[in-house]
C-alpha cells in the first residue's frame, strides 16, 4: 500500500482539529488519512490485536467524503475522520458485530446503533472494529481484560505482555494510543471505558447513563451501560461526545437527557475554570493505592491546587464502606441479551442466552478458554427482573451511590467534582449512579504491586474525575485545565511491536 509518509510523520498525535484544518486546506485527504492508518495497523496489530476486524469499505467511504468536501462543504469536526468502533456497537454495512464471540461472528447488524449512525452522519469513517473482553468481560471469572474469543489477547502499547490493558473496552484503548486511528468508541457499565483510557495513557468519556443512547448496543445491564469516547486529548473527546447525544425513541433512558444534552462541548474546554473549581478528596478510596500509584494522585492534587482549585480533603463519603451488591448485571444481562438476539436472523446460530452456552459448549475448545460460568449464572435468573433480590439491589444502589453518595459530597461540601485514581472504587459508584466520568492521563507508575486480579499496578494511570448527573461540562472543564497543566500523554514506543 503507497502512502504519503510526510502524513504519517504529523499523525503521530494530532488531533482531530489539526486533521481537519490539513483536510479543509488541500494538506491531505480523509483517503490518505485512512490509508496511512491501515498500513499502520497491518504493521503493527498483528502482536498488539487490537482490532478484530478492518472495515473493507473505508477507502470508498473516506473517497466519497473529500469529493463531498469539494462539492458541498465539510460537514463538521469528524467529517472524513478515520474512527473505530468496538465490536459490540452496531453497524449496517461491511463490518460485523459479534462481542468478540464466535457465535456472533457472522452477524451483520440490520440498522446502525444510534450511536453509529450518529457519526457516519457527522462524516466520521469507521475503519473497523475494535477487540474486546468477550461479551464485555461478562463471561467467565478469571477472563483476562482484552481477551476475545475472534481476536485473542489484546496487549498494552506500553509494555505488551507485562502491563495491564484494561477491560473491556481494551482494543479501542490500545488502537487509539498507538495511533491506529483518530478516537475510537468505547462503552461502560462499570470502568470499561475509563479502566483502558487511564491504562493507556487517554482521555474517556463515560456520560451519564440517558445522555447517550444505547440502541443496538450489544447489553449488560440497562441501569448502568452506556457508550462514550476514547481519544488522545480532552479536546479530542469533546468533539466526539458533541456527535453522539440526542433523544432516540429506541432507547427509552435518553428521554432524560432531553433539555440537558448538547450538541457541542467544546465551549467547556475553558482551562480558567480550574481557578473557581471546588474539588473534593476522598480519601477512605485512596487507602489501597501502593506508593508509586499514590503518588501520582498526590502529585494531581498539588496540580490542582496550583492552578488556583479549592481542595477540600478529606470529604467523606456514607456509602463508602457498602458492600455492593453485583445481582442487577446477573439479572439485566439475560433480559438484554435475550432482547438482543432473539430479531436476529436464522443464519446466525444463537437467539437466547442458553443457546450462546450451548454453542460455546459445542465448540468449547475454541470458546471456553475461561468456561463461561458468569453466562450460566445469569441463565439461571427468570429474565422477567421480578425477583425480588433485583428490586431490593436496584433501590440500594441508587440511595446509596446518589443520596449517600456522590451527590451527598458534592452538596456537604459544595463541590463541583471528586477525585479519584483511574477506575479504582469511584467509577464503580458512578456506574451505579448513572453519572459522568472522565479520565485524564496523571504519569506513569514505574512499579507497581500485584492487584486482586492478578495484573501488576505499574504503567500509566489516569486521574479520574466524577460529578452527578449532566455534569459533563463541568467535568470537561476541570479535565481540559488539569491536560493544559500538565501535558502527561506520551505515545508508546511501537518498535517492539513491529512485524509479527
Amino acid at each position: 500500500m503507497e502512502i504519503n509518509m510526510k502524513i504519517e510523520e504529523w499523525i503521530i498525535e494530532a488531533d482531530i482539529r489539526r486533521m481537519q484544518a490539513a483536510m479543509e486546506a488541500g494538506e491531505t485527504s480523509s483517503e490518505e488519512l485512512v490509508r496511512v492508518y491501515l498500513e499502520r495497523i497491518g504493521r503493527y496489530d498483528g502482536k498488539l490485536r487490537s482490532i478484530i476486524e478492518i472495515n473493507p469499505e473505508a477507502i470508498s467511504i473516506a473517497r466519497a467524503l473529500d469529493d463531498e468536501r469539494y462539492e458541498k462543504g465539510s460537514r463538521g469536526p469528524l467529517h472524513g475522520i478515520p474512527l473505530l468502533l468496538k465490536d459490540n456497537i452496531d453497524t449496517h454495512d461491511a463490518l460485523h458485530t459479534s462481542a468478540g464471540t464466535l457465535a456472533l461472528a457472522e452477524h451483520v447488524a440490520e440498522q446502525d446503533s444510534f450511536v453509529a449512525a450518529q457519526l457516519r452522519s457527522a462524516g466520521a469513517v469507521f475503519l473497523g472494529k475494535a477487540n474486546m473482553t468477550e461479551w464485555a468481560n461478562f463471561m467467565a471469572d478469571g477472563m483476562w481484560a482484552g481477551y476475545s474469543t475472534r481476536r485473542g489477547l489484546c496487549l498494552n502499547p506500553y509494555g505488551p505482555g507485562e502491563l495491564f490493558i484494561g477491560g473491556s473496552s481494551s482494543g479501542s484503548g490500545a488502537a487509539v494510543a498507538a495511533n491506529l486511528a483518530a478516537a475510537a468508541i468505547g462503552t461502560e457499565t462499570s470502568g470499561s471505558i475509563i479502566g483502558p483510557a487511564s491504562q493507556n495513557m487517554l482521555v474517556g468519556i463515560k456520560p451519564t447513563v440517558g445522555l447517550v443512547s444505547r440502541s443496538g448496543i450489544i447489553p449488560i445491564t440497562h441501569t448502568q451501560d452506556t457508550a462514550g469516547p476514547m481519544a488522545r486529548s480532552v479536546t479530542d473527546a469533546a468533539i466526539m461526545l458533541g456527535a453522539m447525544t440526542g433523544v432516540d425513541e429506541r432507547d427509552e433512558v435518553t428521554k432524560t437527557s432531553q433539555g440537558h444534552f448538547l450538541t457541542d462541548y467544546t465551549p467547556f474546554l475553558d482551562a480558567s475554570f480550574l481557578k473557581q473549581a471546588r474539588i473534593g478528596i476522598p480519601r477512605f478510596y485512596y487507602s489501597q493505592l501502593d506508593p508509586d500509584r499514590m503518588q501520582i494522585l498526590e502529585a494531581a492534587i498539588e496540580v490542582l491546587r496550583s492552578e488556583g482549585a479549592a481542595i477540600i480533603d478529606p470529604v467523606e463519603l456514607p456509602c463508602q464502606e457498602t458492600d455492593w451488591n453485583w445481582s442487577v448485571l446477573r439479572y439485566e444481562f439475560k433480559k438484554g441479551v435475550n432482547d438482543y438476539l432473539a430479531p436476529l436472523p436464522e443464519n446466525i446460530p444463537v437467539h437466547t442466552l442458553a443457546e450462546v452456552i450451548a454453542f460455546n459448549n459445542e465448540h468449547a475448545e475454541q470458546c471456553l478458554k475461561y468456561g463461561q460460568n458468569v453466562l450460566e449464572a445469569s441463565e439461571s435468573t427468570s429474565g422477567t427482573l421480578t425477583e425480588p433480590e433485583y428490586v431490593d439491589t436496584i433501590r440500594v444502589n441508587e440511595e446509596m451511590s446518589r443520596a449517600q453518595g456522590i451527590d451527598y459530597a458534592l452538596e456537604k461540601y459544595n463541590l463541583d467534582a471528586l477525585l479519584f485514581l483511574g477506575c479504582e472504587e469511584g467509577d464503580d459508584i458512578a456506574a451505579r449512579a448513572g453519572y459522568p466520568v472522565i479520565t485524564v492521563p496523571g504519569g506513569i507508575a514505574q512499579d507497581g504491586v500485584i492487584a486482586p486480579g492478578g495484573y501488576i499496578t505499574k504503567g500509566p494511570q489516569g486521574i479520574t474525575f466524577i460529578g452527578t448527573a449532566y455534569s459533563e461540562p463541568t467535568l470537561i472543564k476541570i479535565a481540559y485545565g488539569y491536560e493544559q497543566a500538565t501535558k502527561h500523554r506520551v505515545p508508546p514506543e511501537m518498535g517492539m511491536l513491529a512485524g509479527e
